[in-house]
């Protein structure tokens, strides 16, 4: 039972979530994340009576495993200790966007999602939005990159990107769409409204469908030569000038 649960295709069956790591157990049991069961070593808990007091007042079934079995579990090369396991979250609609918030097209590296992720929750971000192709948010990569956060952040896997872009925009939201092509920079962009900001894939950036839906379309200014940025980067300075700006004219109120 315990090899089937860390092969990834048999949590995928089953709409399970694999929680590695001390930071993010400890993440979800803040997030007060419900946890089926959680394994660990016997060191493990000798060196985190706190946490394994929390745990046991959450009433979470647990397992003491050989350092060799939890490496099996995992799926990182050196597993710190702790594994759960935890049913995957029912979808729910990210609240109405009354700042700012990201859509994401096509993004396909855990690791920039998990970035995003984190940046996003940082800036205070309402809430985020995936294409259905994108890579699969409850990826364990995506959860060790988001450090955390991926328990604060609200993130919907939309089935109709354009569609959701559209819905917000009829709710009187302002969608910005990021490209290279655009006359604009991110400076000139009023990110004091309420606003979606839509990012696309690595390689090939925005469809030119969600491009055309835009309000507004921006760049980020690049010299020497330099094509793009990374997704992750490019999201960060969006979202902390955006902030800026809502922090500015917070203060002028």
């Amino acid at each position: 039972q315990v090899r089937k649960l860390h092969r990834s295709q048999e949590r995928q069956k089953q709409n399970l979530l694999l929680i590695e790591g001390t930071n993010l157990v400890e993440a979800a049991c803040q997030a007060d994340y419900k946890l089926d069961i959680i394994f660990y070593t016997e060191r493990w808990q000798q060196n985190h009576q706190p946490l394994c007091r929390i745990i046991a007042e959450r009433e979470v079934r647990a397992e003491f495993v050989s350092p060799e079995v939890l490496k099996e579990i995992a799926t990182t090369v050196n597993p710190d200790g702790v594994v759960a396991i935890a049913p995957r979250p029912n979808a729910e609609p990210v609240p109405t966007l009354k700042g700012v918030g990201i859509a994401l097209e096509r993004l396909q590296d855990p690791g920039n999602l998990g970035t995003i992720i984190r940046t996003a929750a940082a800036a205070g971000v309402d809430g985020l939005w995936l294409s259905r192709d994108s890579v699969d948010f409850y990826s364990p990569k995506v959860l060790r990159a988001s450090v955390g956060q991926w328990f604060q952040l609200p993130v919907v896997t939309s089935q109709d990107l354009p569609q959701l872009v559209e819905q917000q925009q009829q709710q009187g939201v302002q969608i910005i769409a990021t490209t290279s092509k655009a006359a604009k920079t991110y400076w000139d962009a009023d990110f004091t409204r309420p606003s979606l900001i839509l990012l696309g894939n690595e390689g090939a950036g925005l469809s030119s469908e969600l491009i055309d839906l835009a309000d507004v379309q921006i760049k980020i200014p690049l010299a020497n030569q330099v094509e793009s940025l990374n997704v992750a980067v490019a999201s960060a300075l969006l979202l902390y000038e955006a902030q800026r700006q809502l922090a500015f004219n917070s203060n002028q109120s």
